[in-house]
């Protein structure tokens, strides 16, 4: 059985890694802004951390700088 590969643009959560690679930003500056309680684009899996893309997307539409 062959895993299908989902484009990044396509899905709703992204790892730290993939985030990185879709808005430019390093991994260590989204570890830093997502650690903030007030985070609203931020998921917590157990332990692990994903981005809510659609939510993400709006964040940087209204940042100015990060």
């Amino acid at each position: 059985m062959k895993k299908e590969i989902v484009p990044i643009w396509e899905k709703s959560n992204l790892t730290l890694e993939e985030a990185a690679a879709y808005s430019n930003i390093g991994v260590n500056k989204l570890r830093e802004i997502t650690n903030c309680e007030n985070c609203d684009f931020v998921l917590w899996v157990g332990n692990k951390r994903l981005i809510k893309r659609r939510l993400f997307d709006r964040y940087l539409e209204r940042a100015f700088s990060i």
